[in-house]
């Protein structure tokens, strides 16, 4: 009795189970006929390009070979410190001690923040001294700008491609220092200090924006490509080295006398603070000094007043944020006049066949 009941009840319910396969069938069919016949925005098949060209080029695997070679360079050096400063004085208990990760050195190599500072604009620059004038001597700039796509969707896609590299880059280091450091010490990082590595690693990526705007530009505004090259990395020079010293002499020649007041001097350290922040790598600097030391309470001179009855602990990161959204919204200033810069002169360019 239990077989015919079976088999009734089977026929009862295999016409929905068989709806049911078929419509879920049509459905997928449906998808992927759709996502066959999607046509992709001209804008990202131009950023899927330049990002393909970027990895597969000898320039950027040697700048990645140099920052990664660097990067555990450093890695080790403040590795080896945090072993023996934990040794001697047992600071493991300090709330913020993964950050020295990325903040510590024995003397042999400067720290891993100090080394983006450094090879981030040689990056920037790697990437786009030639973004438009290699295609213009090439002859292919014409045949793009023949096709039916706008204009600026070349100049955006270029700049979009190259920080996408750099982003996913300093992502990768970021979270590959941070691997290596839990492994070896075998301390987590805590929420904090996760979202200041985090706010260090998108600091990083607008700061290198900057040079590849400036490196852009001035693809655009010389026809060769060295003398692009050669112009961005006379520009970082001055900023780097060249200017410090010109700072230096301002300083020295409008030193103050020895009997001026207390207000004289603040000025006089305010002013040269002022001047010295007018470069990029200062500003940069100064940030991720303070994002990734939350034990730096202020980025000027501190008065008696401010300095009676400051509680001496680590900022939280809301006030370590607050210190350095001057330093923040002068990069971001100087990434959009780059940009609005290349963008107008590459708008406003002559584009000939050869």
């Amino acid at each position: 009795m239990k077989k015919p009941h079976n088999a009734i009840h089977q026929s009862k319910y295999q016409p929905w189970a068989t709806r049911l396969a078929d419509a879920i069938g049509r459905y997928r069919a449906a998808a992927m006929e759709k996502s066959r016949q999607a046509v992709i925005h001209p804008f990202w098949v131009i950023v899927q390009k330049e990002v393909a060209d970027h990895v597969r080029g000898w320039r950027f695997n040697i700048l990645l070979f140099l920052i990664l070679l660097t990067c555990f360079g450093s890695l080790y050096t403040s590795i080896t410190s945090l072993i023996e400063e934990t040794a001697k004085t047992k600071s493991a208990d300090d709330p913020f001690f993964f950050l020295k990760l990325f903040t510590l050195s024995d003397g042999s190599l400067p720290p891993f923040h100090v080394f983006i500072g450094f090879l981030g604009p040689l990056l920037g620059i790697g990437l786009g001294f030639d973004a438009i004038n290699s295609e213009q001597n090439a002859g292919t700039l014409s045949r793009v700008m023949a096709q039916p796509i706008h204009r600026d969707y070349l100049i955006n896609a270029k700049f979009m491609a190259a920080l996408i590299v750099i982003g996913v880059l300093f992502f990768a280091l970021g979270f590959l220092v941070m691997g290596f450091g839990m492994f070896i010490i075998g301390i987590p990082p805590t929420a904090e200090e996760f979202l200041r590595i985090v706010f260090f690693v998108l600091l990083s990526v607008l700061y290198v924006a900057f040079w590849l705007n400036l490196s852009v530009f001035l693809s655009i505004r010389f026809r060769q490509a060295a003398t692009s090259a050669l112009t961005a990395i006379a520009v970082w020079l001055f900023f780097t080295v060249f200017y410090q010293i010109i700072v230096n002499l301002i300083a020295r020649a409008m030193l103050p006398p020895e009997t001026a007041s207390p207000q004289q001097l603040i000025g006089y350290q305010q002013f040269v603070l002022n001047l010295m922040r007018v470069v990029p790598s200062q500003l940069y600097t100064d940030a991720t000094t303070t994002l990734l030391m939350p034990s730096v309470r202020s980025l000027g001179p501190l008065t008696m007043e401010q300095a009676y009855g400051a509680i001496p602990s680590p900022l939280p990161l809301g006030q370590s944020l607050l210190i350095v959204w001057p330093q923040l919204t002068g990069l971001i200033a100087a990434t959009v006049v780059c940009f609005a810069l290349s963008y107008v002169s590459f708008m406003r360019k002559e584009i000939r066949s050869r």
